[in-house]
């Protein structure tokens, strides 16, 4: 049984479209959908208009890595999907991750595509369709059963930023078994709406390599609030 995990910040208008357009919903598997608020959340989240299956938990604490966790304390699933807002599954969502657990995998990501079509950013969307330096990132949607989710110790608090990446590089350490679903999620532009192409992939670029070297979450955080421009709240 799964339940899936959505962190959110100020993600009233991406959830609502989100839960309109989510066929996967009324999946028979599909136990329940927890909307992890922040702390700091200050829009009408829970005027939201959705499925019973939909829980929000306004969490103690801000940061994805602590929602995510403290969502994942109350969740009743035996396999845990961790969703962004923006971000839409596509056709087939519960039974690909159903599948890649049959097939013996504890641990998978989706390639995506991005919902802006032009060239550059289907480039950028291609790499995510194969193992490699961005494998792991938030937009893949990591699914992962609950033992082995647990084993690895959850995601880490003082990592403010690339959470994702940090338990991937400990989920590679423990040769937990994973796979990349070829079926394309659909995720948002918006970060390249207000920055440039070359602006956000040198800067994405940056981040990753100073995450590999080690530079302290806090210190990625606050660089990243430099280079990049984020009208949104996420």
């Amino acid at each position: 049984m799964i339940s899936i995990i959505i962190p959110a910040h100020n993600e009233f208008d991406n959830l609502q479209r989100l839960f309109k357009v989510a066929c996967f919903i009324e999946h028979e598997r599909l136990v329940e959908i927890i909307v992890a608020v922040s702390s700091g959340n200050t829009d009408t989240i829970d005027i939201l208009e959705c499925s019973q299956k939909v829980k929000v938990l306004h969490c103690k604490n801000k940061g994805r890595a602590a929602q995510m966790n403290e969502a994942s304390q109350i969740a009743s699933g035996n396999t845990f999907v961790f969703l962004h807002a923006d971000v839409v599954p596509p056709m087939g969502f519960i039974d690909d991750i159903l599948n890649s657990l049959q097939h013996g995998y504890d641990a998978g990501f989706f390639s995506y595509k991005f919902d802006k079509d032009v060239w550059y950013l289907r480039v950028n969307a291609s790499f995510t369709a194969k193992d490699g330096l961005f494998t792991g990132g938030g937009d893949q949607c990591l699914f992962i059963k609950k033992d082995a989710f647990n084993q690895l110790g959850k995601f880490d608090e003082e990592q403010v930023l690339m959470e994702d990446f940090e338990f991937f590089r400990r989920m590679k350490k423990e040769n937990v078994p994973y796979t990349i679903v070829k079926n394309d999620l659909i995720v948002s532009a918006r970060k390249y709406e207000s920055n440039s192409y070359l602006r956000v992939n040198l800067s994405n670029f940056l981040l990753v390599v100073l995450f590999k070297f080690g530079y302290p979450g806090n210190k990625l955080k606050s660089l990243h609030n430099k280079l990049i421009r984020t009208p949104y709240n996420g």
